[in-house]
């Protein structure tokens, strides 16, 4: 585990020490404003890269393609607000502490902390959610942006079918009213977790040992656990009404998409399509896998990222 905690120079921000997950990288804890410390893993030199991860995961998602990408950027891999080690704040009135605007604006706020105020993002999962919106509201701090197996939020709860409510049923359990899928999943944490990661993964073994027990480490957290509803509250709520008052934008810097070829999003949506209704310039293909690529297929994803980065 990582060392006794010592002060960066950048006021705010506190080093940990070496990540036992991401090679060459080091733990940070950043206070953003309003009670919320986000930590994050930064490594490498260049331009900087912000990676966000997705439920029920933590920044070492990326374990296996930062240290990749670190050769030709400077890499900051973030645990979202209410996830891994950052903060758990309340989510308040309509669960605007978990609208993706708010866990937007803390990762622009790190990067700003580190020195970066325009910087490329890629999220996957419920990152891509937040990087969608962190272009929406901050046009001015996002270069380009990618983002990985997903379809725009508002699109498919319009779309939503027997499909993919089977599918993804957790869309519609975690945001029932607390605590009801609170006190369901903290009967038995490993089992729901396992089965969650295991049931949308196509590469046996890519989540390992390690991971998973780092992954559970943090999902035992009662709070995790209540933070990730919250963020799916605030997706079927306010997050809504976000994407629909702005209904008309479209993001302007190139967008990247990346899907499984054998996952969901990949087989009920026209992946490009969604997104060329969000984005002008829109680019992107599937990789053979399910999920969670940068686990499945990080060296294929390393790449992809590393190209549409670097033009």
């Amino acid at each position: 585990m990582p060392g006794p905690a010592t002060p960066l120079t950048t006021p705010g921000i506190v080093r940990l020490g070496p990540s036992p997950f991401l090679s060459g990288f080091d733990l940070i804890a950043a206070d953003v404003g309003g009670g919320v410390t986000i930590r994050a893993a930064v490594g490498g030199s260049g331009p900087p890269l912000l990676l966000l991860h997705g439920h029920p995961q933590t920044h070492i998602v990326w374990r296996k393609v930062a240290p990749a990408l670190a050769t030709n950027f400077t890499v900051v891999a973030a645990d979202l607000r209410g996830y891994g080690d950052s903060s758990k704040p309340d989510g308040g009135e309509n669960h605007v502490g978990y609208a993706k605007r708010s866990m937007a604006l803390d990762q622009v706020t790190l990067m700003r902390m580190l020195g970066h105020a325009r910087f490329a993002v890629a999220g996957h999962d419920r990152g891509g959610r937040v990087t969608h919106r962190m272009a929406l509201d901050h046009p001015d701090a996002v270069s380009r942006l990618a983002v990985i197996d997903i379809a725009p939020t508002a699109t498919m709860y319009a779309r939503t079918d027997m499909a993919f409510a089977t599918r993804y049923f957790w869309w519609f359990f975690l945001i029932q009213p607390a605590p009801l899928p609170e006190r369901l999943i903290g009967a038995d944490p490993a089992f729901f977790l396992r089965s969650h990661i295991e049931g949308q993964l196509r590469t046996p073994g890519a989540t390992e040992p390690a991971a998973f027990a780092e992954y559970l480490r943090c999902y035992l957290d009662p709070a995790m656990r209540h933070a990730a509803c919250e963020d799916y509250r605030a997706a079927a709520t306010i997050d809504l009404d976000h994407d629909a008052a702005d209904a008309e934008a479209r993001i302007q810097v190139p967008l990247l998409a990346l899907w499984g070829a054998r996952g969901t999003v990949g087989a009920l949506y026209d992946v490009l399509d969604t997104w060329r209704e969000k984005a002008l310039h829109v680019d992107g293909r599937a990789l053979d896998c399910g999920h969670s690529l940068p686990e499945e297929r990080p060296e294929e994803t390393a790449a992809a990222l590393q190209a549409f980065f670097s033009a």
